[in-house]
């Protein structure tokens, strides 16, 4: 009974995250389903006691180790919005590469910002207009200005390059004791499926569309920006390119990492000093939405781990035939898939998981904590893309589209790719290739 209300518990949570509903209230009735279940087994569980201890502890530990870097990171990508920073630089990139180009310049643009440590939302309010540009002066059907920017922001850029300042590539260090360069052969290799594969995607798509005699069109939802306000590109990458360094080449923690590119982006732009105040309220205000619906996920996990099914479903888990590293893709690429956030799902699997498969690292020579690392943050990028995503929603609204425009191209980039390249990493992780 406590491993059916463990299963019911991920259904109701995936019913309710594809209705769109917030995970902030979701995810605690959803607990409260596993602990009530739990019950059957082990009569000393009190639903209430499961809520304010297992519950809340699982919330309390993630935020409290969480909560700077969401907080800054957010500020941080709000401060090269406003300051036209982002813009800037990806502007450099469009026109360096070319509308002949246009669909590669969008992903390289997007995937610099991402990996300069810039929010995902950010990159697309960022680029957008960018895309709009070059689309037009290559005569691109606008239906495909969204693929491009989710293959840029959302897949290779997180965890397919080493050293990824993204959440998704932060989290596993806390469980594996790694660090954001973990596993660069695998991770080269991964990225190399998603952003070859994802690019030839979309110039197949160009060419069909194209063919069916669809062309460019005027959207109406633009918001006209004027370049000459812009700060310069190359001064702009400095903050960008501070962060990657700091973290990867200086080992600072990613919360240090960040403050600095903070700085840096002030200093930079001391003339949009009166933004600032701004900045810093709006970013607070995102990092805790972000870290509140993370970390609700995390606290569900908890209550996961603390009912007696949990025993079952972690030896079904690990009964699965093959490297640990095939359940741990699953299981991590699942919980995604239910919360509708690469984050959220990862942090339920490494929270329930997490010290079991370091446990099982420590005794197996040919498994390590590195390739751990890799093919979680990988598996996380993958079905946390489907409709209910909250990125995916917002990417669609700010370009003017539908789910049924567009999600295509976002399902092939950053849903089916992603999960090829995980399998191309446990290829690698089991030959130990890392």
């Amino acid at each position: 009974m406590s491993l059916f209300g463990i299963i019911l518990g991920l259904v109701l949570l995936i019913f309710l995250a594809f209705k769109g509903q917030s995970i902030l209230w979701v995810a605690p009735i959803c607990a409260a389903v596993v602990a009530l279940f739990g019950m059957f087994e082990d009569p000393s569980i009190n639903v209430l006691t499961m809520y304010t201890e297992n519950y809340m502890q699982g919330m309390a530990n993630f935020t409290m180790s969480w909560f700077p870097a969401f907080l800054l990171g957010a500020v941080f990508g709000k401060m090269m919005e406003a300051t036209g920073a982002a813009k800037s630089v990806g502007l450099m990139i469009t026109r360096f590469i070319g509308a002949k180009q246009a669909i590669l310049a969008v992903v390289i643009a997007c995937a610099a910002l991402t990996y300069g440590g810039v929010s995902l939302f950010v990159v697309v309010f960022a680029i957008y207009p960018l895309a709009v540009a070059v689309y037009r002066e290559a005569d691109i059907p606008n239906k495909l200005i969204p693929g491009p920017i989710a293959l840029g922001a959302f897949s290779f850029s997180m965890s397919g390059i080493p050293g990824s300042p993204q959440i998704q590539n932060i989290i596993p260090t806390q469980y594996y004791g790694t660090t954001a360069m973990a596993a660069p052969i695998m991770a080269l290799a991964a990225g190399a499926v998603m952003a070859v594969g994802g690019v030839l995607w979309m110039k197949y798509r160009e060419r069909k569309l194209k063919a069916q005699g669809l062309h460019f069109t005027e959207p109406t939802n633009l918001e006209v920006f004027d370049e000459s306000s812009l700060p310069n590109a190359f001064v702009s990458l400095i903050p960008l390119i501070s962060v990657p360094i700091t973290l990867n080449i200086l080992k600072l923690e990613l919360v240090a990492s960040l403050l600095i590119a903070i700085v840096l982006t002030a200093l930079l732009n001391y003339k949009c000093f009166r933004l600032f105040e701004k900045c810093l309220n709006e970013g607070a205000a995102g990092g805790l939405v972000s870290i509140g619906n993370t970390a609700a996920a995390n606290g569900f996990g908890a209550v996961v781990k603390a009912v007696p099914g949990f025993t079952t479903l972690t030896s079904f888990v690990f009964g699965i035939k093959g490297s640990p590293l095939i359940s741990e893709a699953i299981a991590t690429s699942l919980l995604a898939g239910a919360t509708g956030s690469g984050s959220g799902g990862i942090s339920i699997a490494l929270e329930a998981l997490g010290p079991k498969y370091m446990e099982l690292a420590a005794n197996d020579p040919t498994l390590s904590p590195e390739a751990l690392h890799r093919v979680a943050s990988i598996a996380c990028g993958g079905l946390d893309t489907l409709p209910h995503n909250g990125a995916v929603i917002t990417l669609l609204s700010v370009c003017g589209l539908t789910h049924k425009d567009s999600y295509i191209d976002i399902f092939m980039c950053c849903t089916a790719l992603p999960t090829l390249a995980v399998i191309v990493a446990i290829i690698l992780g089991s030959m130990g290739i890392v």
